[in-house]
């Protein structure tokens, strides 16, 4: 005989386990979203004249995106693991007899965000409750980068430097497929003595909460203090910036003058010379604070499953960095209430 509540027995065991996305649900009012989704959703409408079955509930949609990133998932991967997982399902508000998205549906959906760019806007709607319920606090940011790895393109040394030059490889032109395989916006940097291919996230950081509340995203080749001028707004002026000496330097002092932040960037010792003892214990006494920056970067690399992206363009991807950064201030949110 079936027994018919098999299924809340199973929840009611998941609660008691502690299911991070029950507690992700009770932290964080999706339906905050929907107006900004709906904006995005009209925009790709009004450019297509398509007929079909009607389309999912675009808070459903948004909260896959946001578990696909939180488990660093592809589209495939995504769509089996809403099948197999009744921790997903309950998140998602989905019964055994619900409809469910497929690969291609999360794919479209994720691209239709990205055509309407509006998961900026979707970033900055979810800072805006933050901050009004007085979760960003406001009196201080810390700012870096961190490297998002993408798969290596196997190209000639040719195709390489043509790439480099925004040309088109010869041999690709006459091959659309193959073109459309290939990541043309992504570059290698090294770091550590070690070679990285992708893009970087740019992020500056509430110093209090831990919470982000600017980031940019680039090829992995753009050097750290090269995007300052896109993080700081006129909210920094007058509080204390904490940064590592990669945003030391004339050009980036000028634009911490410009914005009348208080700098605690780390001193960097010029070329042939070492920093005197007095500049050693102050940026010493920096990094105390600078420091907490890195605990967003191992929040993604480890509780996010690795800081991943798997798209072919810089479009694309800062789509991906951007729901990386929304899904980081969700789960820290559901941190800090637990704090509270």
């Amino acid at each position: 005989m079936k027994n018919l509540f098999a299924e809340e027995f199973r929840y009611d065991k998941l609660s008691k386990q502690g299911d991070p996305l029950e507690k992700l649900a009770q932290s964080v009012n999706f339906e905050h979203f929907r107006p900004v989704l709906l904006h995005a959703q009209s925009k790709n409408e009004a450019l297509s004249t398509k007929g079909g079955r009607p389309s999912y509930d675009v808070v459903l949609m948004f909260k896959i995106l946001i578990l696909q990133r939180l488990y660093n998932l592809s589209d495939d991967q995504t769509e089996y693991a809403i099948l197999d997982r009744l921790s997903f399902m309950r998140f998602l508000n989905l019964g055994m007899e619900s409809r469910i998205p497929d690969s291609k549906t999360i794919w479209a959906f994720r691209d239709q965000l990205t055509q309407a760019n509006a998961i900026e806007n979707l970033f900055f709607a979810l800072d805006r409750l933050l901050a009004e319920n007085s979760l960003i606090v406001g009196k201080g940011s810390m700012i870096d980068a961190t490297i998002t790895e993408a798969p290596i393109q196997r190209n000639t040394q040719e195709e390489n430097e043509q790439i480099k030059n925004d040309q088109t490889p010869e041999s690709w032109k006459d091959n659309r497929h193959k073109c459309s395989q290939k990541d043309v916006d992504a570059r290698w940097v090294k770091h550590n003595n070690k070679s990285h291919y992708g893009y970087k996230n740019h992020v500056k950081v509430d110093t209090k909460s831990k919470l982000i509340t600017a980031y940019v995203a680039t090829a992995a080749s753009v050097h750290d203090s090269q995007v300052l001028d896109q993080l700081l707004n006129e909210n920094d002026r007058g509080k204390p910036l904490h940064a590592d000496s990669a945003y030391s330097g004339e050009p980036a002092q000028e634009i911490l003058n410009k914005y009348g932040v208080r700098s605690q960037v780390h001193r960097k010792a010029n070329r042939g010379t070492s920093l005197a003892r007095w500049e050693k214990v102050c940026n010493r006494y920096k990094s105390k604070v600078r420091a907490r920056v890195e605990h967003v970067f191992a929040f993604m690399t480890n509780s996010m499953n690795g800081i991943y992206v798997r798209a072919r363009s810089l479009k694309r991807n800062a789509a991906c960095i951007g729901l990386m950064n929304i899904t980081y201030n969700m789960m820290r949110v559901v941190q800090l209430k637990k704090a509270i």
